[in-house]
């Protein structure tokens, strides 16, 4: 029982040694690599607090999806969303900004040092802390959507509207999400098709009477998207019907643009035991600043707008967010 009992203390002392983890200090932590946490760290590497950048599962965020960026203030013959973010990154390095491939996987925000866990490997003890992860738009799980990813689909009509003028475009959806988007692209688009899967719209009162008075707004009542169809890009969606019932059929439609309206998932899942958010999990900030509940964490970018979820206003949180942070560290010292 005695040797026994020495293994098993010896197989103990081993597995807390494997689960000790290298840890470095730093004053700025950014989490995040959009135009948001980019932004944060041009202005926080300008003001030499030295900020050390991970970029996150998808390095420069959600725009590298994105074909063309025509909205975006400096590029008027526009620009790809993978070259912008491309040249946001060089210009923090330049400012010295050290940015690292990883992602966060754990946080402790109860007390300064904050500490972040990368990859599960590494723990980063930061003196303040900019949250900058982002959102994560919602999809329905089709291959099609992935294979016609910038060549017709999209989860952003305010982004790539523009380049559907004239033309038929259908926006997946019921919620106010999808009856802002069609409500949008309506002013744009020659038809919109709404592809609800039940009988009513789950949008606001307002909203749905909206949609209504939209004259070029055609609703597919109790249809669910089956795929999409193109050579090379969107040319039609293919459509079911009644879906488990006798009159269940298939529908085909052409369009030139399908669009994403079911929502978006903020990626605040790893903070949520210390920051408060709201009950889909955008983090809440006191109103016209990147400040949260925990002094030294602020937060920027679309983790914390459920509404605008632009480029330019994510980058503009950005410097909010650094400005705050250096005077948050200076009141410190």
């Amino acid at each position: 029982m005695a040797l026994f009992g020495k293994i098993g203390s010896l197989e103990s002392n081993q597995e807390e040694k494997n689960e000790i983890k290298e840890v470095e200090k730093v004053k700025v932590l950014i989490v995040g690599s959009g135009p948001a946490g980019y932004t944060a760290a041009i202005y926080t590497a300008r003001a030499n607090l030295s900020p050390v950048l991970y970029e996150g599962l998808q390095p420069g965020g959600q725009l590298t999806t994105t074909t063309e960026v025509e909205n975006f203030p400096g590029y008027p013959q526009g620009v790809t969303g993978s070259d912008m973010m491309e040249d946001l990154k060089k210009q923090a390095e330049r400012f010295g900004t050290d940015i690292r491939f990883g992602l966060a996987t754990e946080a402790d925000l109860s007390q300064r040092p904050f500490k972040v866990t990368i990859d599960g490997s590494k723990v980063i003890e930061a003196e303040a802390l900019i949250i900058a992860t982002g959102a994560t738009a919602k999809y329905l799980g089709l291959p099609d959507e992935k294979k016609y990813a910038g060549s017709g689909v999209s989860a952003c009509a305010t982004c790539d509207g523009f380049f559907y003028r004239g033309k038929d475009v259908a926006v997946v959806g019921g919620g106010d999400t999808a009856a802002e988007e069609a409500l949008y692209l309506a002013g744009l688009a020659k038809k919109v098709f709404m592809i609800v899967r039940r009988d009513e719209l789950r949008a606001s009162k307002v909203m749905q009477e909206r949609v209504a008075n939209a004259e070029n707004i055609e609703v597919l009542w109790k249809h669910q998207t089956k795929g999409l169809f193109g050579d090379g890009v969107v040319e039609g969606a293919l459509l079911v019907k009644n879906l488990g019932t006798p009159e269940e059929e298939e529908v085909k439609i052409a369009i030139d643009g399908f669009f994403l309206g079911i929502g978006h998932k903020p990626n605040s899942d790893i903070f949520e035991s210390f920051i408060e958010t709201d009950d889909v999990g955008y983090i809440n900030t006191v109103p016209g600043t990147s400040k949260t509940n925990v002094p030294g964490v602020f937060a920027c970018g679309d983790v914390q707008d459920s509404i605008y979820r632009q480029a330019v206003t994510a980058a503009g949180s950005g410097c909010m967010a650094a400005i705050d942070i250096e005077r948050f560290l200076a009141e410190q010292e």
